[in-house]
């Protein structure tokens, strides 16, 4: 199995009235399974493009972009016709390169971020820290197999993916909740409001690295 990244130009319109260098990355990725190009810019208002092949994926990617205010182009091809892990996973890996590639080396951000979204009667609180350890703590209880056509079983195997692959430290609580759809959107959401919180541009860092240790 090979992967290829390709950074440079992409498609995402970076903003007018930014500070800082926009921070945008394009990540290209194939293997036997899928192929799959992401561009992301953590500077954007919410422009969101996906099409992944995996309808309720799509709608969660959606949910990153608008709460998080990122702008996100998500194009996947892979081998549906077995199942969508491969293609779920990979993406993951995917969203979570380009994260990574966007921060650099994570100057002058908060760092953490922390959200609890409602969703009718379901509660999930998010937690994060780009910390550069990778660690999830998954703490979701789905009711259901699936939500429509989606295995609701990849819903952990795309933020172990993602938080591999954008070395982040992520817990994620379910506090209420009964109706699986409200609780994989309300994560979905509450991820994105923290990971806008953690990734924004705090003045006061002076563009020093967010660590006593001076590396992450």
């Amino acid at each position: 199995m090979q992967s290829s990244d390709t950074s440079g130009k992409d498609s995402l319109p970076r903003p007018i009235n930014s500070t800082h260098t926009p921070r945008i990355a394009s990540i290209h990725r194939t293997t036997g399974e899928t192929d799959i190009t992401v561009s992301i810019n953590l500077d954007g208002t919410g422009l969101c493009t996906v099409a992944t092949g995996i309808p309720f994926l799509d709608h969660m990617l959606h949910q990153i972009s608008s709460h998080g205010l990122i702008d996100l182009n998500v194009q996947a091809r892979g081998d549906w016709e077995i199942d969508d892990h491969h293609t779920n996973e990979d993406v993951g890996i995917t969203l979570g390169q380009a994260f990574s590639q966007a921060l650099g080396n994570r100057k002058g951000i908060v760092r953490f971020g922390n959200f609890l979204a409602p969703l009718d009667e379901a509660l999930v609180q998010v937690a994060l820290d780009f910390s550069g350890r990778p660690h999830l703590s998954y703490g979701l209880e789905i009711p259901t197999q699936r939500v429509g056509t989606y295995d609701t079983q990849l819903v952990r195997e795309f933020f172990v993916a993602l938080v591999n692959h954008s070395q982040m430290t992520l817990h994620i609580r379910q506090l209420d909740g009964i109706n699986s759809h409200h609780l994989i959107e309300a994560t979905f959401k509450a991820f994105a409001r923290a990971t806008r919180m953690a990734v924004e541009i705090d003045p006061r860092r002076a563009g020093n690295i967010p660590s006593s240790k001076g590396v992450l």
